[in-house]
C-alpha cells in the first residue's frame, strides 16, 4: 500500500477549525488540495501529521500554535502616521489589508487601531497564537501532478488569508 512520503504529490479534503468550532478554512465544494511533500508548501506540523498516510486514510489532528504559524509576537505591532494612508481608503478597524515588501512580497496586516494621528497595524499572521484542528482524508497519492500546479502560490508564512482556499486567493495551511 502506498504512503505519504516526501516528493510525492498528494490530494487531501481537508476541515480546519479553531478551539471555539469555528471552521477558517475547508475543501468542501472543491477540488482537493494537492501539495508536493517536502516543498514547504505547508506548515510543517500539518506536513508532519501527513507523512506516512496511506490513501483513503482520514485523520484528525491539533497543532498547537509553535507548529501552525507560531506564537503571536508583539513586536509585529507597528504605528503608521495616517498621513501614509492613500488618499481615497477608508480604514477601518478589524479590516485585513495588504502591505507591499521591498522585494514585492505582498504581507497580510489587519488594523487594530485607529486615533487621530496613527493606525496600528498587525503583521502577526491571522492565525497565529491559535491552536488549530484538521480533520483531513488523504484521496490522492502520486508521483506526478494530478492538477493544474498555478494554485495560489503561497507558501507556510506568505498571504494566507483566513477562510480563503487556493481557489478563493489564500491557502488552507
Amino acid at each position: 500500500m502506498e504512503k505519504v512520503e516526501n516528493n510525492m504529490y498528494v490530494s487531501i479534503h481537508y476541515k480546519g477549525t479553531l478551539n471555539n468550532g469555528e471552521v477558517f478554512d475547508s475543501s468542501e465544494g472543491r477540488m482537493p488540495l494537492e501539495i508536493l511533500m517536502g516543498s514547504g508548501q505547508l506548515i510543517k506540523g500539518f506536513e508532519n501529521s501527513l507523512m506516512g498516510m496511506a490513501l483513503k486514510e482520514k485523520k484528525t489532528f491539533t497543532l498547537a500554535p509553535e507548529d501552525a504559524y507560531g506564537l503571536r509576537e508583539e513586536k509585529l505591532l507597528h504605528n503608521f502616521p495616517l498621513s501614509e494612508v492613500p488618499p481615497g481608503a477608508n480604514p477601518e478597524v478589524g479590516q485585513l489589508i495588504g502591505l507591499q515588501t521591498p522585494d514585492g512580497r505582498q504581507v497580510p496586516a489587519q488594523i487594530i487601531k485607529i486615533d487621530n494621528e496613527n493606525i496600528v497595524l498587525d503583521l502577526n499572521h491571522p492565525l497565529a497564537g491559535q491552536a488549530l484542528t484538521f480533520d483531513i482524508e488523504v484521496v490522492g497519492i502520486s508521483n506526478t501532478p494530478t492538477q493544474d500546479q498555478g494554485g495560489c502560490g503561497c507558501t507556510s508564512s506568505d498571504n494566507c488569508n483566513v477562510g480563503g482556499g487556493c481557489g478563493e486567493g489564500g491557502c488552507c495551511c
